[in-house]
C-alpha cells in the first residue's frame, strides 16, 4: 500500500491525516476489484472456506461490504470520483437484483443475482449495508438510475422490511434499509414501522449509561459500538431529526466516555468479543461522535486514536500480499473467526472510515493531535453497567478489562464458555489460547477445569469489579457450589481474590494468568510465581498470596491472535473444608513499563460468615473487602494527593 509521506507536525502521535485515510481506502477498493463477476453483481474473495449461508451469500456480502467503504470514500469527497467507483457499483445494482435466487452456491441461476431476503437471513445483513451506501451516495448514484432499476432494487431491499431477524443487533438492518427506502418514497409505511420497531427494540435492551446488551441478557462487548450506536445516531444524522439525534447521540457520549479509554498507546482496541475480524471497525462510533458533536474528545484525541486503530492493523499485517484484509487480528487467524464468517466479512471495518464524511476543513481533520485517555494518566475505572474494571497504564499505554458482566449465555440455558466473552480479563496486547487456563480460574476434575457459565455481576466501582458463578463442569453445573471472584487493581498492579463455597474439601483448583505471545518467550516458575516475557517486553507476572502455590508455566503452541506462540503462567491449589479463599496478584506491564520492585501488600482475616481482605498499594491507596459467598462490598481509599512545591 503506497501513502503519502507521514506529517508529524499535524500528527506527532500517528503521522497520520486524512490524505493517508482515502490512500488506505483506495487502495483497499483497488484489492478488491479484481474478484468481482463480470456484471460487478458479486465480490467473490479468496479465502479458506465460505461461510455457513454460501458462496453466493460471501459475493453478496463482498459487493455489499466494499460498496460501503466505497460510498464514504466517494461521499467524503462530495461526489468527486476519478476511479469510476459508482460506476461499477451501480452496474452491480442492476445485474444483482434481476433474478434473486435462493441458490446459496455460485452456479446456480445466472451467476449474478443475489439471494433472496429471507427471515433470519445474511442477506438481510448486506441488504442494510447496501441500503446505507446508496443512501450515502443517493444524488450520484440512485437518482441516475434507470426507473427499472430502481424498481427492482427497491423492490429487493423491501423484503427486509417483512422479514424477522435474529434477537440481536439484526433488529438495526431492517432500520437501516427502511431509513433509506422511506427517503426514497418506496413502501414509506412500511419502511418507517421498520425504522420505529429497530428503535423500539434496542431501547428495551439499554441498560444507562451508554450500555446496550446485544439482545442476550449479559452480551456487552464491541457490537455495542459499530452497531447498537452506530446504526441509530447515524440514521438520525442522515434524517435530520433533532430529536432522535439528542436521544441517541446522549446515549453515544455517555458510551464514549468509557470507551474512548479501551484504546492502547498502540492503537490496539481491547481484544474482546466476537467478530474481531472487523479490527478498526471499532473507530465508526469514535467518528459519529464527532459527526453529530456527542464526544468527550478533543478534535485531535478523536483523529489520534481513530488512526491509532487504523494504521495499528494496517502496519501489522490485516492485509494479505495482494492488499486484501483477512480473516483475523493481525494477519489471518483461524481460531479467532466464527462460522458465520466468510473472505469479505472482515470488510465491515469499512465503517472505520465513517470520518470521511467530515469536510476537510473540519476540526478533526485540521487540528494538532492529542493523547488518548489511556495515554494520559493511569486509570481503574469500573463500569457497572456491564459489569467491567477498566485498567489502563500511561506509560506503557496497556489497556486492561476484567470481565465481571459479559458472558454472552443465552437467557435460556447454561452454554459452554466463549473464552473471548468468558475471561476473567482481556487486554490491548494479549488473547485468549486455546485449551489453557489464561486468565481464568476453575475447579479441576482431572485435566478438565469448570467453566464460568453465566456470570452474576456483583458491581463495580474505584478500582474494582465482582461476580459470582455457579461453576460448570463436564457439561453440568455443579449443584450448591458457588464462586464468588472480585478484581482490585491500582496502577500496573492486580489482586484477584476468588471464594469458593460448597465444593468438597481437596478439590482441585487452578488459576491462570495473562498469556503474552510473540515469536520468543522467556517463561520462569518458582516459590510460588510465573512469569512469562516476550522479546517486546511484554511481561505477564502471576503470584500466589493465599492458597495458590504450585507455579508453572504451559506454552500454547498454536499461540494466539497476537503471536505464533503463547505461554500462560498458572498457580493450583486446593479447596479446604467449608469456604475456601483463594488471592493471586497479577502485572501484566510492557517494555516501557515503571517497576520499583514493589508490590500490593495483602492482609486477609476470617469472618463468620466470609473474609475480610485489605489491599496496600505501592502507590499509596488501598482497598477494603468484605466477600462472602455471592456478596462483596468494597471501600477504597485513594492514594493522597501530593502538595505542590513551594
Amino acid at each position: 500500500m503506497r501513502l503519502p509521506p507521514e506529517d508529524r507536525k499535524l500528527s506527532p502521535y500517528t503521522g497520520w491525516t486524512r490524505s493517508h485515510w482515502e490512500a488506505a481506502a483506495d487502495a483497499m477498493l483497488a484489492a478488491v476489484a479484481p474478484h468481482a463477476t463480470p456484471g460487478q453483481a458479486l465480490i467473490n474473495l479468496p479465502g479458506p472456506r465460505p461461510s455457513w449461508s454460501g458462496p453466493r451469500s460471501d459475493g453478496l456480502e463482498g459487493y455489499a461490504r466494499t460498496f460501503q467503504l466505497a460510498a464514504l470514500r466517494v461521499a467524503g469527497a462530495g461526489g468527486e470520483d476519478p476511479a469510476g467507483l459508482l460506476d461499477r457499483y451501480a452496474a452491480g445494482l442492476d445485474a444483482g437484483t434481476r433474478h434473486p435466487t435462493r441458490a446459496p452456491e455460485l452456479t446456480g441461476g445466472d451467476g449474478e443475482s443475489w439471494p433472496v431476503i429471507t427471515d433470519r437471513g445474511q442477506p438481510m445483513v448486506e441488504a442494510a449495508t447496501v441500503a446505507l451506501a446508496l443512501r450515502l451516495t443517493r444524488p450520484w448514484l440512485w437518482d441516475r438510475l434507470d426507473d427499472g432499476v430502481r424498481e427492482r432494487a427497491g423492490r429487493w431491499l423491501a423484503e427486509a422490511l417483512h422479514r424477522t431477524p435474529h434477537e440481536n443487533n439484526w433488529w438495526l438492518f431492517p432500520l437501516a434499509v427502511g431509513g433509506f427506502l422511506a427517503e426514497a418514497g418506496i413502501e414509506t409505511e412500511a419502511a418507517e414501522a421498520a425504522v420505529a420497531r429497530g428503535l423500539e427494540k434496542i431501547d428495551g435492551w439499554y441498560l444507562g449509561g451508554g450500555w446496550y446488551t446485544d439482545g442476550r441478557p449479559r452480551a456487552f462487548d464491541h457490537y455495542n459500538g459499530w452497531a447498537m450506536h452506530l446504526t441509530p445516531v447515524l440514521h438520525a444524522h442522515l434524517a435530520r431529526d433533532p430529536g432522535l439525534t439528542a436521544r441517541y447521540g446522549e446515549r453515544l457520549a455517555a458510551y464514549l466516555d468509557a470507551y474512548t479509554g479501551m484504546f492502547g498507546g498502540d492503537g490496539a482496541p481491547v481484544h474482546q468479543g466476537r467478530s474481531l475480524s472487523y479490527r478498526f471497525a471499532a473507530a465508526a462510533p469514535l467518528w459519529a461522535g464527532a459527526l453529530t458533536g456527542r464526544t468527550p474528545l478533543a478534535p485531535g484525541a478523536t483523529r489520534r486514536i481513530a488512526s491509532g486503530a487504523l494504521r495499528y492493523f494496517l502496519d501489522r499485517g490485516a492485509l494479505d500480499a495482494e492488499g486484501r484484509l483477512t480473516l483475523g487480528w493481525h494477519g489471518a487467524h483461524p481460531p479467532l473467526v466464527q462460522p458465520y464468517s466468510g473472505p469479505a466479512s472482515p470488510y465491515w471495518s469499512a465503517s472505520g472510515f465513517l470520518g470521511l464524511l467530515l469536510p476537510p476543513d473540519h476540526p478533526v481533520w485540521t487540528a494538532t493531535e492529542e493523547p488518548g485517555p489511556a495515554e494520559l494518566a493511569d486509570t481503574a475505572r469500573g463500569l457497572p453497567e456491564p459489569g467491567w474494571l477498566l485498567q489502563s497504564t500511561a506509560a506503557d499505554g496497556i489497556v486492561r478489562l476484567h470481565n465481571h458482566g459479559s458472558d454472552d449465555q443465552p437467557a435460556a440455558e447454561v452454554a459452554p464458555d466463549n473464552p473471548l466473552y468468558a475471561a476473567l480479563a482481556h487486554s490491548t496486547v494479549t488473547g485468549p489460547t486455546e485449551g489453557l487456563p489464561d486468565n481464568h480460574f476453575g475447579l479441576r476434575d482431572g485435566d478438565e477445569v469448570s467453566e464460568r457459565g453465566r456470570i452474576e455481576p456483583l458491581g463495580a466501582g474505584p478500582g474494582w469489579a465482582a461476580s459470582a458463578h455457579t461453576p460448570r463442569l463436564g457439561g453440568r453445573l455443579l449443584p450448591g457450589v458457588r464462586v464468588t471472584s472480585l478484581s482490585l487493581a491500582d496502577g500496573a498492579e492486580e489482586v484477584r481474590l476468588h471464594l469458593v463455597s460448597g465444593a468438597a474439601p481437596d478439590t482441585p483448583v487452578v488459576c491462570g494468568g495473562w498469556a503474552p505471545a510473540g515469536e520468543e518467550l522467556r517463561t520462569g516458575a518458582e516459590d510460588g510465581t510465573a512469569w512469562v516475557r516476550t522479546a517486546d517486553g511484554t511481561h505477564s507476572e502471576l503470584r500466589g498470596l493465599l492458597g495458590l502455590a504450585g507455579a508453572e508455566v504451559r506454552t500454547a503452541p498454536s499461540g494466539t491472535a497476537f503471536g505464533p506462540r503463547a505461554a500462560v503462567p498458572v498457580l493450583h491449589g486446593a479447596t479446604g473444608a467449608g469456604g475456601s479463599l483463594f488471592l493471586a496478584a497479577l502485572r501484566l506491564t510492557g517494555a516501557d513499563a515503571r517497576d520499583t520492585g514493589e508490590r500490593p501488600r495483602v492482609r486477609e482475616t476470617p469472618r463468620p460468615a466470609g473474609w475480610s481482605v485489605r489491599v496496600d498499594w505501592p502507590g499509596g491507596g488501598s482497598h477494603r473487602a468484605e466477600v462472602a459467598a455471592g456478596s462483596v462490598r468494597v471501600a477504597h481509599s485513594p492514594a493522597p494527593r501530593a502538595e505542590p512545591g513551594g
